[in-house]
C-alpha cells in the first residue's frame, strides 16, 4: 500500500458541520506530521491564514491523497480535477455512496488509511463532446452521468440513438441519461434504471419519461460509443449536463458523442466497505433475518 505524506483537503460550502469536520481533520493530519494542502475555497472557509492553499485545478499535483469533506455532490464536483491521485470522502451530505467515512469515525478511519489499511477501486469517467456543422467541441467529463434534457421547459424532445455506429431507435421523451456503474445509484436510479455493481465495465442508457410503453433502460458494453442526434425539427434547445452541471446547449442536428474517458478515479474505502452494505445503508434494504435458536 502507498504511504500518504502530502494530503489535499477539499470541502464544499453550505454543508452543515463541514467547517468543524475540516478543523478536526486539519488538527489530526497535522498531529500525524502530514503536509496539508487546501484548495482556495476550502481555505477561505477555514479562516486560517497560515494554511497552504492552491486552486482546486492544481491540488492533485501537490499531493498523493485527496480527502473530500461533503456529500456525493462534493466529490463529483472535484472528481474531474483529482483523478490522478487516490480520493476518500468524509460524508457531510445525505446519502454518501461515494463519501463513506462518517464524521464520528474520522480519526479512526483516516488513521487506518494513513497506516495502509484500506481498499481501493477504480471508477471510470465519461467523456462528452458535440459535433456541430463539422466542428467538434469537447463538453466535459462525468463520473456519474451525461444527460440530454430539455432544460427549463417541461417538454419532450426528439433524438436518435446510435451505439457503435448502429441505429438503435428514435425517441420522443424528456431526454436520455447515459450513466456509469457509479452513476447507476444516482439520477439513473430515480428514472427507473438498474443498480449496477461498481466494478462492471458497462454503461446504462435510461430514457426519461419516454412517449412509449416499450422503452426500457439498456445496458451496453463500457467500450461502446454512444451517439445522439438531436431531432432536425427540434424547436427547443436541449441542454447537455455532466454530473448535473449544464455544459452545452444543443441545437437541431447536433451530434452528441459519449464514451468512456481514458482516465479513472481511484476511490479509497475503509477495509469493511462493500457496495452492498452501502445500498443497505443508503437505500433502506433489509438486514439479515434473525437466527432461530436451536
Amino acid at each position: 500500500m502507498a504511504e500518504f505524506t502530502s494530503i489535499g483537503v477539499i470541502g464544499r460550502p453550505g454543508h452543515n458541520g463541514a467547517v468543524e469536520t475540516l478543523q478536526r481533520l486539519h488538527a489530526f493530519l497535522d498531529g500525524k506530521g502530514r503536509s496539508i494542502i487546501f484548495d482556495e475555497v476550502t481555505a477561505g472557509m477555514m479562516q486560517m491564514p497560515q494554511v497552504r492553499a492552491v486552486p482546486v485545478e492544481q491540488i492533485a499535483s501537490h499531493c498523493d491523497l485527496v480527502i473530500v469533506v461533503g456529500g456525493d455532490g462534493s466529490l463529483l464536483h472535484v472528481a474531474k480535477h483529482v483523478f490522478e491521485v487516490p480520493v476518500i470522502g468524509v460524508n457531510r451530505g445525505r446519502l454518501g455512496f461515494l463519501t463513506d467515512v462518517l464524521p464520528d469515525e474520522l480519526e479512526q478511519r483516516i488513521g487506518e488509511v494513513l497506516e495502509g489499511k484500506y481498499i481501493s477501486e477504480d471508477r471510470f469517467l465519461l467523456h462528452a463532446e458535440v459535433v456541430r456543422e463539422g466542428n467538434r467541441q469537447e463538453v466535459g467529463r462525468a463520473l456519474n452521468d451525461v444527460v440530454l434534457h430539455p432544460g427549463k421547459a417541461a417538454q419532450m424532445i426528439s433524438f436518435e440513438l446510435f451505439i457503435d455506429g448502429q441505429f438503435v431507435y428514435s425517441q420522443e421523451s424528456d431526454g436520455l441519461i447515459v450513466a456509469t456503474p457509479t452513476g447507476s445509484t444516482a439520477y439513473a436510479l430515480s428514472a427507473g434504471g438498474p443498480i449496477m455493481q461498481p466494478q462492471l465495465d458497462a454503461l446504462v442508457l435510461v430514457p426519461m419519461y419516454p412517449h412509449s410503453l416499450s422503452s426500457r433502460p439498456l445496458v451496453v458494453d463500457g467500450a461502446s460509443e454512444i451517439r445522439l442526434v438531436v431531432g432536425a425539427k427540434e424547436a427547443l434547445e436541449p441542454q447537455l449536463s455532466c454530473d448535473g452541471q449544464v455544459r452545452y446547449t444543443a441545437r437541431a442536428g447536433d451530434e452528441i458523442f459519449v464514451r468512456k474517458n481514458s482516465c479513472s478515479l481511484k476511490l479509497i474505502h475503509p477495509l469493511d466497505y462493500t457496495s452492498y452494505q452501502a445500498c443497505r445503508s443508503k437505500l433502506g434494504w433489509g438486514s439479515r433475518l434473525a437466527k432461530i435458536d436451536d
